[in-house]
């Protein structure tokens, strides 16, 4: 059977655009030419330009949650070296991939030396869960406080915090790196409070929860803050040598042959 050319339909484009339909908008008239030559029903034509709306609604979504997520690009799953840990942790790390935590809002608490992978692995978490349709912000704890502060010195803390609501999990990176001063610690306590049993937080702290009266600086603070991050919550401990101390010394050797 020969080709049988759909000359475009002007109105039909014309509702199409109206009602964003941006992929039948784009589809129609190749998808008809090709169910004319292959003898597709209507209702095969129609399913067809329906999966192709969805497909790509699905591919734009995660494009733009990708983009708001501010994820580092390099620090996926297929750049993780999972073998390097234990094989309680790696399957910690698999159930984590999953996404499910989300529904739950449960936490994920990534504890453990400088170096040994924490923030590789909540940022591959993090793509795992953009990729399953779920809005993330990865950020660095002195970044996203310092934006807290600005924020509540220009009396609008609740609307940030409404707008960092909008995100089902956050990812804040190195907790313990910065010795925050009072105002600090009450903005941060002010963001998990907000977020405690309602929407997922990801932490990495090179300190154990012991040592977290040096970011919340009086016991009672530090109590609450942990109770909130970690009464629904995956621990993750990382232990091992460093995987930055082990790229240098790789280098170090490279050079050193060469």
């Amino acid at each position: 059977m020969s080709a049988v050319a759909v000359v475009p339909d002007e109105t039909l484009e014309l509702r199409l655009k109206a009602l964003r339909l941006t992929s039948l908008l784009t589809h129609y008239a190749a998808l008809a030419e090709r169910a004319t030559h292959e003898g597709w029903t209507h209702v095969r034509y129609l399913a067809e330009l329906v999966l192709l709306e969805a497909a790509e609604r699905t591919d734009r979504r995660i494009a733009r949650l990708l983009h708001d997520a501010k994820l580092p690009r390099d620090k996926t799953l297929s750049t993780l070296d999972l073998n390097r840990y234990a094989a309680p942790l790696r399957a910690q790390i698999k159930q984590l991939m999953r996404g499910e935590f989300v529904a739950g809002a449960t936490n994920v608490c990534l504890i453990g030396r400088p170096g040994t992978g924490k923030s590789h692995v909540m940022a591959a978490l993090g793509r795992a869960l953009v990729e399953g349709g779920h809005s993330v912000l990865f950020t660095s704890v002195a970044s996203l406080v310092e934006r807290l502060l600005d924020a509540k010195r220009n009396l609008r803390l609740a609307r940030e915090l409404k707008r960092l609501d909008n995100f089902e999990c956050l990812a804040l990176d190195d907790i313990g790196y910065v010795q925050h001063d009072r105002a600090e610690m009450e903005v941060l306590f002010a963001l998990l409070a907000e977020r405690y049993e309602r929407k997922s937080v990801m932490i990495t702290s090179n300190l154990v929860f012991s040592k977290w009266d040096q970011i919340f600086k009086d016991p009672m603070t530090t109590a609450a803050a942990i109770d909130r991050v970690v009464h629904h919550a995956a621990v993750l401990e990382f232990t091992g040598p460093s995987v930055r101390a082990e790229a240098a010394e790789r280098r170090a050797k490279q050079r050193d042959q060469t």
